[in-house]
């Protein structure tokens, strides 16, 4: 006796449709798992047997085999639970075989019965593509296209009664999400002086540009680097959509992801941990989850040199690519990288207060590689703010008024085709064309040294986006690229040593 139940499985952060197959027959009884399962699949079967006793129904006493199709593929986590009970019940004749042909069936089985949200459980249900979606209640955040497509139940039972019809489903909300609900309780207006560091900030979120934040401790780095995000627009559309997924695939309680995300992994973050994978997940990383949002990275000096140094290719293409001994995939990294450290080992302190030599200055800053500094658009020296700015009850700029001046510019840059950080070499002539002045301000930094050929292009892109926010005019003039150049500072200001 045989049974074929629709369910879907996951791997990074896409699901896909495949089939739980039940076959009960005779010989001594046993419960096994074919089909490449890992360890969490391997135990549906203890899960399964106590969730069918617990709601009321006989555990059959015979060869049970559960084939999770096609086989080629690494099927993990709980979310078989239940389609794997409802193929039982199906070979046992307690549901018709013709009730559950409509249905696929993702969740975990508690063994009480109960019905639980497993980790992706949203793009599981987005993978499927016909039919109706069975899961656990508020699994699916509401205002999700795909939202329609599911129904909830509370526990086994339920699930038996709605397909035999002595029940009904519940249905999801389809109300959208509300934008406004998940506001950020900090403001730019925050901050307290430092109007560089702000303008800065505020250059970083209209072109996207990545930024490095280097300052002696009480500068105020962490404090600024925490209101990028208010900065930015919500996300809409397909970033919403593919952040939500994101999520999801992480085990991570959200709803419709509106706002942009903001990450802050601490310094003991593995390279797995920072871009993803693992042996048999192949979980979303932080570079992942930071998506359409900010990755900050606080005390970069801190960090694994080989894990800053992972963030070089997704920095570049806007993707990771995970490569395991069973699987491949490729993960959406698209994030605003935001890094702070201090100038030295002892913090810097206040001027003259240094204890620190030049070999170890040089040694402390040698932590962040050449072509990872390579790829900060704005390097920002902070000071400690003066005693008066701190005590000042004035309130400076707020984010919302920033962020309608971020949004005409982000606008502006889609409608040319990229945002300015993304900008192609072979398009920078036509998108940000210069004045005469400002091609021989760049000539004349190129050859001094100061600027690298990546340097030279970001500078471009850089000006860009300042000629957007002051005048909007087709040209970069030479104050836009004045402006660009002193936002990319040494970081190592007692040393003749550029980096």
């Amino acid at each position: 006796m045989f049974a074929s139940i629709k369910s879907a499985t996951l791997v990074g952060i896409t699901g896909t449709a495949m089939n739980v197959e039940v076959h009960i027959g005779n010989g001594l009884p046993g419960f096994t798992i074919v089909g490449t399962p890992d360890e969490a699949c391997r135990e549906s079967r203890d899960r399964v047997r106590a969730a069918l006793l617990s709601s009321g129904f006989s555990w059959p006493s015979r060869r049970i085999t559960v084939n999770l199709a096609r086989s080629g593929q690494r099927k993990g986590g709980a979310g078989l639970d239940l389609a794997i009970a409802v193929a039982v019940l199906v070979v046992e004749g307690v549901i018709p075989a013709e009730a559950v042909e409509q249905f696929s069936f993702i969740a975990e089985l508690g063994l009480d019965g109960r019905l639980r949200t497993v980790p992706g459980v949203v793009p599981l249900v987005a993978a499927v593509r016909a039919g109706t979606v069975v899961t656990a209640m508020g699994a699916v955040p509401p205002g999700l296209s795909f939202a329609g497509n599911v129904v909830y139940a509370d526990n086994l039972a339920a699930v038996i009664a709605a397909l035999v019809g002595d029940g009904c489903w519940t249905h999801p909300s389809i109300e959208p999400p509300d934008a406004d609900a998940d506001q950020s309780t900090v403001d730019l207006s925050d901050v307290k002086g430092q109007p560089v560091a702000r303008f800065a900030l505020e250059v970083a979120a209209a072109g996207a540009h990545h930024i490095l934040l280097f300052g002696p401790p009480g500068s105020g780095k962490t404090m600024l680097a925490n209101r990028l995000p208010t900065l930015l627009p919500p996300l809409v559309g397909d970033a919403a959509i593919t952040a939500t997924l994101i999520h999801s695939a992480a085990g991570l309680p959200t709803g419709v992801v509106i706002a942009p995300p903001f990450r802050a992994p601490h310094h003991s973050s593995s390279t797995v941990a920072m871009i993803g994978g693992g042996d048999t997940g192949m979980r979303p990383g932080e570079v992942s989850l930071a998506t359409s949002g900010v990755l900050f990275l606080d005390e970069m000096g801190e960090f694994a040199p080989a894990t800053l140094d992972a963030l070089r290719q997704p920095l570049e293409e806007g993707v990771v690519r995970v490569a395991r001994a069973r699987a491949s995939i490729t993960l959406p990294a698209k994030f605003l990288l935001v890094g702070s450290t201090n100038p030295c080992p002892c913090g810097g302190g206040a001027p003259g207060a240094c204890v620190c030599d030049e070999s170890a200055i040089n040694r402390y800053l040698r932590r962040l590689s050449g072509p990872l500094l390579d790829r900060f658009d704005l390097r920002i020296a902070l000071g400690r703010p003066a005693a008066e700015q701190i005590v000042s009850t004035e309130l400076g700029e707020c984010s919302a008024s920033v962020r309608e001046r971020v949004s005409r510019v982000r606008d502006l840059a889609i409608a040319r085709g990229w945002l300015n950080a993304d900008i192609p070499q072979d398009q920078l002539d036509a998108i940000a064309p210069l004045s005469n002045e400002a091609i021989n301000l760049l000539r004349d930094a190129l050859e001094s040294g100061g600027l690298t050929g990546r340097g030279y292009h970001r500078v471009r892109r850089v000006g860009r986006t300042i000629a957007d926010l002051r005048h909007g005019g087709e040209i970069v003039q030479e104050d836009d690229i004045i402006a660009a150049l002193s936002l990319r500072q040494s970081l190592n200001t007692r040393s003749k040593v550029k980096l």
